[in-house]
Order: structure tokens, then C-alpha cells, then sequence
């Protein structure tokens, strides 16, 4: 078994090193990845608690920030609903089941969806409008599977399918998350790794980059209308590198509390650590609180807070409301609820 997490501890590293040669590349390269949709965390627990919970892991959120923390989720299963109303009025949904497969391990699903409404096309002969609306959507489909390999170690991985659709250009591609979880022997503190969304570049095409070109520039000879295509580019995915620590600092008959710190590398911007709290009353009361992006470069995101209740609707079922707060500064504030339930 020892050999079996050397192996896998390999694995991960070189992952990690091919990840490092997209995030070396540049330190801040902020707006030139695709698929940004998939940056916006998933869950109220984990926003409130300033998006440090790749240590954390234990429910089925760890869906989105470390796959291997889904053999932590309470009960054989799960589902859960998540709702954002986003910035610019945009509207973000997450939705994910889990079940518990004995020895087998743990098996997830995700739905990740996000909507831009309707606006006017304007152009310079129409600026207040021609008529026609645009809008843009953006979806990932995920399955993953996570396995304990000893009671202190666990492991995970996520593939998920992403598309993107802005009026009549749309773009796909493939990537997966991998995970690592560990229970270190010092006062139980979890230390928690993830690399997310490392995978296939992504390019818009469709009919809208498409024009007619004139290549003399004179109308009166030909050819005058050359169907041209405006060349989109490639663009990499929003990969990013986690490193979280998570422990239970008091703990006495009613009360529980939870400290966690996160270390993160993205590939389109710079290094920034989130930090988080929660304090937990007879394991259904919950309070948190948080503060986001700490040291990265001219960032809105500060100050979180949230809490939840935890409802046990028999022995076997349990219903779990969570509300999160994120202030983005001059930006609008985002609010995140999210309904789970426990079989």
C-alpha cells in the first residue's frame, strides 16, 4: 500500500509539473484563459468561508475544490443545489450527487451552468440597437471518482466535459481535476491538494466571426466578396493549483471550531492565499467567516461570511441550507444559497 501512494504521490507530481510549465509561462495574465465560468467556487459553506477548502473537503462540494475530500461526505450519498445570482446579472448554477460505493470507493456527478441574459446587438450604424439580441451561456458536465487507499489517505479525480456558447460562436473541450487528501498525525490538521481544469485549449467559431472581404479594396473589380474568417486564437483553461491546511482548533460536547488556510496558483494570474472559520453548535448550527484573495494583484474580493443549519429529518436523512456573502468591493456583492440532501 505504501508503494501504491508513492506511485500515485509521483503521478500527481508530474501533473503538477506539466501544470507548472502553463503557469510559469506568466505571472499575471489576467482575461487570457477560456472558460472563466469555471473559477466561480461552488457552494455557500465554502464562500463563506473565503474559498479555503481544499483541506476542508468533508461534504460534496469538495466536488469542485478537491475531488479526493468526496469520500468525507457524511451518509452513503448526497445531492445538492447550488444558486448565485452573479455579477452583471449573471446567473450561476451548480448541481452535484454523490454516493459512497463501499470498497469501491465514491462515485460523482456535477452540473455546472452559467447565464448571461439577452442584450441589443449594437453596432456603429445601430448604436441604441438593430433589432436582434445576444446572449452567451456556459456549462461543464462532470463524473469523478474518489477511493480511500489508507484511512488517512485518500485520493480523486473529476473529468468534466466544458462548453461555451456566445450567440453564434460556441467552443468545447475536455478537462480533469485531481485531488489528494491526508490526514497528518499532528492534531488531525488536513492537508489537501488539487489541480483543477488542466486540459485542452479551447477557440470560438461559428458564424459570427465570418465576413466578406475585399482584397484590392475596390468594389469595381473582382473578386469583391471573399467569405473570411476572423481568427479567434487559442486560449488556455483556468488551471489552478491548490494547497489547503484545515484543522479543528476547539472542539468540546457542543461546540466545533475549524480553521482553514489555502494556497493558490492560477495560470492567468498571481499567487493569493483565501483563509476561512467556522464555528459549529451540536453539528447543526453554523457560523463562518472568511477573507478572499489575500496578496493577489488589485483584487475586489475581500471579506466573507455565511452560515447554515443542519437538519436531521431522520436517522438516515438530513436537510443542510447554507448561505454565503462575498464582498467584491466596488463591484456589486454576491450572495450564494445552496440546499443539500443527506441519505
Amino acid at each position: 500500500m505504501k508503494k501504491y501512494i508513492v506511485n500515485v504521490l509521483v503521478l500527481l507530481a508530474l501533473l503538477s509539473s506539466a501544470a507548472e510549465a502553463q503557469l510559469l509561462r506568466s505571472t499575471a495574465k489576467v482575461g487570457t484563459t477560456a472558460a472563466n465560468f469555471l473559477k466561480i467556487g461552488a457552494g455557500a459553506r465554502a464562500l463563506s468561508m473565503g474559498g479555503a477548502y481544499a483541506g476542508v473537503s468533508d461534504d460534496i462540494y469538495s466536488a469542485y475544490w478537491n475531488p479526493a475530500g468526496i469520500v468525507n461526505m457524511p451518509g452513503s450519498g448526497g445531492v445538492t443545489f447550488n444558486h448565485a445570482d452573479w455579477l452583471a446579472d449573471i446567473s450561476y448554477d451548480y448541481a452535484a450527487a454523490a454516493l459512497h460505493l463501499g470498497d469501491l470507493g465514491s462515485m460523482f456527478f456535477t452540473l455546472t451552468s452559467l447565464g448571461v441574459p439577452e442584450e441589443q446587438v449594437r453596432t456603429v450604424a445601430y448604436p441604441e440597437g438593430d433589432g436582434r439580441y445576444w446572449d452567451a451561456s456556459m456549462m461543464s458536465l462532470g463524473i469523478g471518482y474518489a477511493r480511500k487507499l489508507t484511512d488517512k489517505f485518500s485520493i480523486g479525480f473529476h473529468f468534466k466535459y466544458i462548453h461555451e456558447s456566445i450567440w453564434n460562436t460556441k467552443s468545447s473541450g475536455v478537462a480533469v481535476d485531481i485531488g489528494t487528501y491526508y490526514v497528518t498525525p499532528f492534531n488531525d490538521m488536513i492537508i489537501g491538494a488539487s489541480i483543477s481544469n488542466f486540459g485542452t485549449k479551447m477557440q470560438l467559431d461559428g458564424r459570427d466571426i465570418l465576413f466578406n472581404y475585399d482584397p484590392d479594396g475596390d468594389p469595381s473589380t473582382g473578386p469583391g466578396n471573399v467569405l473570411s474568417k476572423t481568427d479567434m486564437g487559442t486560449f488556455d483553461l483556468p488551471l489552478t493549483f491548490r494547497l489547503g491546511l484545515a484543522m479543528v482548533v476547539y472542539r468540546d460536547r457542543y461546540f466545533k471550531v475549524t480553521a482553514a488556510l489555502d494556497a493558490t496558483h492560477p495560470n492567468d494570474n498571481t499567487e493569493y492565499l483565501n483563509s476561512g472559520l467556522e464555528v459549529g453548535y451540536d453539528n447543526m448550527f453554523f457560523v463562518r467567516g472568511g477573507y478572499k484573495s489575500i496578496f493577489l494583484r488589485d483584487s475586489e474580493q475581500e471579506l466573507t461570511f455565511g452560515g447554515g443549519v443542519r437538519y436531521p429529518v431522520s436517522d438516515q436523512l438530513s436537510l443542510e441550507l447554507n448561505y454565503g456573502f462575498a464582498d467584491y468591493g466596488r463591484l456589486k456583492n454576491v450572495q450564494y444559497l445552496d440546499l443539500s440532501l443527506q441519505f
